[in-house]
């Protein structure tokens, strides 16, 4: 694979940041990361409150992915740009074990910032040394994805006790078309939900984002639900759709294109830090979890698990 170096420019240089900090390697930009361990912004909607993430920006191109702001602070926007401007942590491995070495042993989320089982991660394969030192370090994590690459690393997670939550959020495949246009096809991850628990890995279903308006009718819910339970998955765990800064724009830039009649209502839903009315929340969670016991799976994110710290924990930032 050929290499590009990004020169060191003077302060007049006017690209984002990221091409002048960055090495592009194949259309990767490749950045040494100061820091593996991050908070998770609490507008995610998920249990864990850090995370461990190898890549930022993603493939997928989900168009509700609340981590586009990500790319903003590295000068690139949160459209176009986080869906095809990957970013690589080449030296991910080497300083989650410097970190590890002194966290306090909450759980950790893995896959927040860009799917870890993207297609990156076939030429980087960072995520067995991820797992391998998390496992090492005794520190519980759920791994968080949609690509079936996951597959390839399914004896390591099983053996270090990890947790795998796939996303589907519905099985319409339309939909998937039109807001999740790089990812997987619902069938596809359903497979995967039911190869890894076949593979010994606990595997639940992160129901997220569940689309107001688009994705929230009774029978859609109940057909997704139903097929999440056909394919072996012992738990949901739902989200509705969240529209953080970076978030908000590029969503509603596609729904107003595609479905012009809803953009006032979704005004009128969300509130401004991009979090949904909760009533209306409450509402469609409730929907899922009575689903959820006809089914009988799980519902929720589960018990919070951890390990009694080797260390006194210090600040990682």
């Amino acid at each position: 694979m050929g290499w590009d170096a990004l020169p060191l420019v003077d302060a007049a240089d006017e690209r984002p940041l990221i091409e002048r900090r960055a090495v592009l390697r194949d259309g990767f930009y490749e950045t040494q990361a100061r820091t593996m361990i991050e908070r998770v912004p609490p507008v995610a909607g998920i249990a864990q409150q850090w995370a461990v993430s190898p890549y930022r920006g993603c493939a997928h191109a989900c168009r509700g992915c609340g981590a586009r702001a990500g790319h903003r602070r590295l000068g690139l926007d949160a459209g176009r740009d986080f869906d095809t401007r990957i970013v690589v942590k080449p030296n991910a491995v080497a300083r989650l074990r410097a970190e590890l070495a002194r966290w306090g042993g909450e759980e950790l989320a893995v896959g927040v910032s860009g799917d870890c089982y993207q297609e990156a991660e076939r030429t980087y394969r960072l995520m067995p040394g991820v797992v391998g030192a998390l496992a090492e370090a005794g520190v519980p994590f759920t791994v968080y994805t949609k690509a079936a690459l996951v597959l390839r690393d399914a004896a390591l997670l099983a053996e270090a006790g990890a947790r795998v939550a796939v996303s589907i959020a519905f099985v319409d495949e339309r939909i998937r078309r039109a807001v999740e246009p790089g990812a997987p096809t619902a069938q596809v991850r359903l497979e995967l939900v039911s190869a890894l628990a076949e593979a010994g890995v606990e595997c639940r279903v992160l129901m997220a984002p569940v689309l107001p308006l688009l994705s929230d009718a009774a029978d859609q819910l109940g057909a997704t639900v139903r097929r999440i339970a056909g394919a072996g998955a012992r738990a949901v765990e739902p989200v509705v759709l969240r529209l953080p800064v970076g978030t908000r724009a590029w969503y509603l830039e596609w729904l107003g294109e595609a479905h012009p009649g809803l953009v006032a209502r979704y005004e009128e839903l969300y509130d401004r830090a991009g979090l949904p009315s909760p009533d209306y929340e409450r509402r469609i969670t409730e929907q899922i979890a009575q689903l959820c016991r006809v089914y009988g799976m799980a519902f929720g994110p589960g018990e919070a698990r951890g390990r009694e710290p080797r260390a006194a924990q210090l600040s990682l930032v």
